[in-house]
């Protein structure tokens, strides 16, 4: 005889079942209630969880619950223990000049708006004075800026530090570690700290274990150096890019170590932006290596702080320079995005923001609109075309009233630029590794410069000017009248805006 099935049979599974997803959007309000969070981005959270049982649920667990908090005072002790050994070493003579840098060349800009711009940095950037003597050189695409720093590379006598978010399995790549290879063969210390989410497919093809046996070479994996370190955090991501050669030259900016930085035939290289610097900035870019490769690497301070690594530096230029570390560590969170803010609102003429991703919180979209009303010249350059689609239809959706309010934004044609400034007034610019987006401004590790310095500020203006004459400036009618379904996508992107 066939069973015959009733509603009747199928209601205490569907009570069980209900019973199971209620309890478990009740744990998630729990844990939202438990800990502060944006309202959108906490109602978003509820409603998936309640419109997705059980997988809303994981997917939460999985990607919701801030662990980042927890991992990031992992990285503050460590920043702490090395810091308490350097105040040690410089009480003595070993690391005495690098005590003398900042006390002998800590200065203040020569004018009454830059000194007011200056000071309202002084807060979050207490721990890094402004530092004379300095030069810096702009480097436009893998073009122009690869060959500087191989060359840089090939010279070392000492030491090579090098810090990327990407380092891909290809021509450039391979040419890079091949470099450094060869030089830590021959006696120069190499060390190497990649992002694993960023250089994901180098690590999957097993591209570094090539180099695991190389003499003097040293390779770390960003959250692989213990077992609490190695699970996959796809927030808390170091997103600095950085290479230091003997202590004394350094590379800074945007460039990730991989071809597509580079012009090919029919094809042209990512448009973006590196620096190379010379002066004393070049020990604070240093130790802000030396802090990540000690947290990761598990390494002694004794062998980080010595005075090969920190050698004497002459003055290299005229530029005022001050380091910007910003990550979720509680000592340096959402730095930079307190220092653009602040940037931002002290403006009285110009203001120039040049970012591939444009999402920023509420809080400087609001600061842009304000300076806007009150007269100050606002440009903003995004790309027309861009490698995240999401980040780039989510940032769309404050285009209308940042031109309502006189902002006007420029989109670049092909190719993609990657590149990432911010110019105040003629007289002070930020540039580095964050982007206009939450994840540089809260979940990443980013290093930036401000610089005050009128040749450079000049050259990177030419730069930008360049960028925005290959650009199509948006109208608002016109923009008002885009199709309804851009409109729908825009919207429905920037419900995610808390998680890009």
């Amino acid at each position: 005889m066939n069973a015959v099935f009733t509603w009747s049979d199928l209601l205490p599974w569907l009570s069980l079942g209900s019973a199971l997803h209620l309890a478990l959007f009740l744990a998630v309000l729990v844990n939202i209630l438990s800990n502060r969070r944006e309202p959108t981005s906490a109602l978003l959270w509820l409603f998936v969880v309640w419109s997705f049982p059980v997988v809303g649920a994981i997917v939460f667990w999985l990607f919701g619950i801030n662990r980042i908090s927890k991992r990031a005072d992992h990285k503050e002790w460590s920043d702490q223990r090395l810091q308490r050994e350097r105040l040690y070493r410089e009480k003595g003579t070993e690391l005495a000049y690098w005590r003398a840098v900042p006390q002998s060349l800590a200065t203040e800009p020569h004018t009454d708006f830059a000194r007011e711009l200056n000071r309202a940095m002084d807060h979050r950037l207490r721990d890094y004075p402004l530092l004379d003597g300095n030069r810096l050189k702009p480097l436009i695409t893998g073009d122009e800026a690869f060959p500087a720093m191989l060359q840089a590379i090939d010279q070392a006598k000492n030491h090579i530090h090098v810090q990327t978010f990407i380092i891909s399995n290809d021509r450039v790549g391979r040419e890079f570690m091949n470099r450094l290879a060869k030089r830590a063969a021959e006696g120069v210390t190499v060390r190497v700290l990649y992002d694993t989410l960023g250089s994901t497919f180098a690590v999957v093809s097993g591209f570094f274990r090539r180099y695991r046996n190389v003499p003097n070479m040293e390779i770390c994996r960003w959250t692989h150096a213990r077992p609490l370190r190695a699970q996959f955090h796809i927030n808390l991501r170091n997103h600095r890019k950085l290479l230091l050669v003997d202590g004394r030259r350094a590379f800074i900016g945007g460039i990730n170590l991989q071809a597509a930085h580079v012009t090919r035939r029919r094809r042209n290289a990512i448009r973006d932006y590196h620096f190379a610097v010379h002066g004393p900035i070049v020990q604070e870019l240093q130790y802000a290596f030396l802090r990540d490769w000690h947290f990761m690497a598990d390494a002694e301070p004794n062998t980080l702080l010595s005075t090969a690594l920190f050698p004497d530096i002459a003055r290299a230029g005229k530029a005022l320079v001050r380091l910007i570390n910003s990550g979720p560590t509680p000592s340096e969170n959402e730095t930079v995005s307190d220092v653009f803010f602040s940037a931002i609102t002290a403006a009285r003429r110009q203001i120039i923001i040049v970012t591939p991703y444009f999402i920023p919180p509420l809080f400087l979209s609001r600061a842009l609109q304000s300076a806007a009303q009150r007269g100050v010249e606002t440009r903003l350059i995004v790309p027309r075309k861009n490698n995240h689609p999401i980040a780039a239809w989510a940032g769309r959706v404050l285009y209308d009233e940042l031109m309502d309010s006189g902002v006007r934004i420029h989109e670049r044609r092909p190719p993609f630029m990657h590149s990432k400034a911010m110019v105040i007034d003629d007289t002070v610019a930020l540039i580095g590794s964050a982007n206009f987006d939450a994840r540089s401004l809260r979940l990443s590790y980013e290093t930036n410069l401000a610089v005050y310095d009128s040749k450079l500020i000049g050259k990177l203006k030419e730069i930008i000017w360049e960028d925005i004459a290959q650009s199509d400036e948006l109208e608002l009618h016109a923009w008002r009248q885009r199709p309804q379904r851009h409109r729908f996508l825009e919207n429905f992107c920037h419900l995610f805006s808390p998680m890009l």
